[in-house]
């Protein structure tokens, strides 16, 4: 099970489920949130897009130009998937191109898919037989 807020609670080991796993953010997203923090965003409110939205009609041209060249150079599934949805990868190229020409929408778009890729994410296991499962019905008697 991928979970975020294992990170913060326990609730998954405590039924029983076991951290095999924890993915920090990539550099890649920490060069992005750190250039987005410089220019004034919250990271903590990347999530939202009307927030994301009204922040990037606060910017400069030149503030905007700079969020769009450093979304340009990352080029993760996650964004890549924003411009290509009928195709299962997309091409850098094409994706690169797309960020430098998009509107503040999409920016505010592609600036939220960052808070999620942002997020440690705990993976768990939860083996069978352990204490968190479930007791049959005839165990209950």
């Amino acid at each position: 099970m991928p979970a975020v807020m294992a990170k913060y609670d326990l609730f998954a080991e405590k039924a029983g489920m076991r951290k095999v796993a924890e993915q920090s953010p990539s550099k890649e997203a920490l060069k992005i949130a750190e250039i987005l923090q410089m220019l004034g965003f919250s990271l903590r409110l990347l999530a939202s897009e009307s927030y994301n939205l009204a922040k990037l009609r606060s910017l400069s041209l030149g503030s905007i130009r700079l969020i769009k060249k450093v979304l340009s150079q990352y080029n993760h599934p996650r964004f890549m998937k924003y411009f290509t949805c009928d195709q299962p990868f997309g091409k850098k190229p094409i994706y690169s191109q797309k960020v430098l020409d998009a509107d503040i929408e999409t920016l505010a778009h592609l600036i939220k898919v960052c808070g999620f890729l942002l997020q440690t994410k705990v993976y768990l296991f939860w083996e069978k037989g352990g204490k968190g499962d479930v007791m049959q019905s005839s165990e209950l008697c």
